[in-house]
């Protein structure tokens, strides 16, 4: 018998994580300039299509079907084939004896994580890749960079067993994406020409549809309705107020000393980031700490990145991958076992460096392997499939290049 309230909080959840991937397409197409408005949307938008067909066909079992406690995985670092195609599972199946909502639930809220991690990584890479080699970038990086980071942290295998925590998110998304960002931008090199945003206001739309698909995010991540599914409800919207008017001061009073509207919405998806993979662990005194220290820590990222002169174009790196390791960082300073006892205490709370310790090893060899295997991934797809844009269809825009079509008519 299905817990109907659970059962329906789990489905309202997925369904708000499944919004963030429009609301990420809204907000870097609004961000782009107006030649390449659809190009950057149409990324967002068949990851849906394609990272679901992978989920069915193997992604979800390679994630969760073994465990390393049970030994039927493959080495800790990827599930088995068990569960491929959703063998054995049913509408009726639960997930688990005490969580009692179906499996295939779960295996959509974990669907929606896998289309849009990889599509995060397209703001930093903005009408400089062509549609053909991004759909095999999409593919071959999920299998070989997201699927293994899930299985090792969520599934059951080597860093869970190790004793690594990540309650929504920031070593398995938010840090592998950004870096993976980094690391794309480095092999495209920089644009032809840059533009300023076309469409402000999208980005304000896309930024609404993040911040509220943010709450099934983190506090769906307990796959239950408790204390620590309000703590990381609650949390999440903290974080990120704090963080977006520390940056809307950070910004006032440096550069052009003007407040930016742009820098308001940049610095609440920073706190959004960065909080995640603490947000159900830390208390809400933390969670405005963390906002803060997210807001200054993406806020000297990027500018550090803008002194190299790294053609990010829509700051992934600054924001998702130095919020994921600010938060992961965050998680083992701050977290505490009066919030979610499944946790050890921090280091700022009584717990040693033993969590910490933990935390930085698993932050550093996510965000390494993700960044020197999308510089290989590049690198070999390149050798069969044009990856760069040329400069005259940068010229013309990506819309008319390589789609044919254009947001609207001049």
């Amino acid at each position: 018998m299905f817990d109907t309230g659970l059962t329906t909080f789990m489905i309202l959840a997925t369904s708000l994580v499944m919004l963030m991937t429009p609301g990420l397409a809204f907000f870097y197409g609004g961000l782009g300039c107006k030649k390449n408005i659809l190009n950057i949307m149409m990324q967002s938008f068949v990851s849906m299509g394609i990272s679901s067909i992978i989920w069915f066909a193997f992604g979800y079992s390679v994630c969760f079907s073994g465990d390393m406690a049970h030994g039927n995985d493959f080495f800790g670092i990827y599930g088995n084939l068990h569960k491929a195609f959703f063998q054995g599972i049913t509408p009726s199946t639960l997930y688990s004896p005490d969580k009692r909502f179906p499996e295939y639930i779960f295996i959509a809220y974990q669907m929606m994580f896998a289309i849009i991690t990889p599509a995060l990584i397209t703001g930093a890479f903005i009408n400089r890749v062509t549609f053909k080699s991004y759909i095999f970038f999409l593919i071959l990086w999920q299998i070989f960079v997201y699927y293994p980071f899930v299985h090792m942290v969520w599934g059951g295998g080597l860093l869970a067993h190790w004793g690594v925590f990540d309650f929504a998110g920031g070593i398995t998304v938010h840090a592998t994406a950004g870096f993976a960002a980094l690391a794309s931008v480095f092999f495209v090199g920089r644009r032809a020409t840059k533009n300023d945003p076309n469409n402000i206001p999208l980005v304000a739309i896309g930024t609404a549809l993040l911040w509220f698909g943010w709450y099934g995010f983190n506090a769906g991540s307990e796959l239950a309705v408790n204390s620590v599914t309000i703590a990381a409800f609650v949390n999440t919207d903290t974080a990120a107020s704090f963080a977006a008017i520390v940056w809307l001061i950070l910004e006032w009073n440096t550069g052009n000393k003007k407040p930016s509207f742009i820098g308001l919405m940049t610095g609440a998806v920073a706190g959004l980031a960065t909080i995640t993979p603490a947000a159900g662990f830390v208390n809400i005194y933390a969670a405005a700490g963390i906002g803060v220290i997210a807001s200054l820590g993406c806020f000297l990222a990027v500018r550090f990145k803008e002194s190299r002169g790294w053609d990010d174009a829509l700051d992934v790196w600054g924001v998702h991958g130095m919020g994921g390791v600010i938060g992961t960082i965050c998680l083992g300073l701050f977290a505490t076992k009066s919030i979610n006892p499944g946790v050890p205490n921090g280091l700022f709370y009584g717990g040693g460096f033993d969590l910490l310790l933990k935390e930085l090893v698993a932050i550093l060899i996510a965000i390494t392997y993700a960044f020197l295997f999308t510089l290989g991934l590049f690198k070999v797809i390149n050798k069969f499939i044009p990856v760069r844009i040329s400069e005259k269809a940068q010229e013309v825009g990506v819309d008319m290049a390589l789609h044919g079509e254009v947001a609207r008519q001049v």
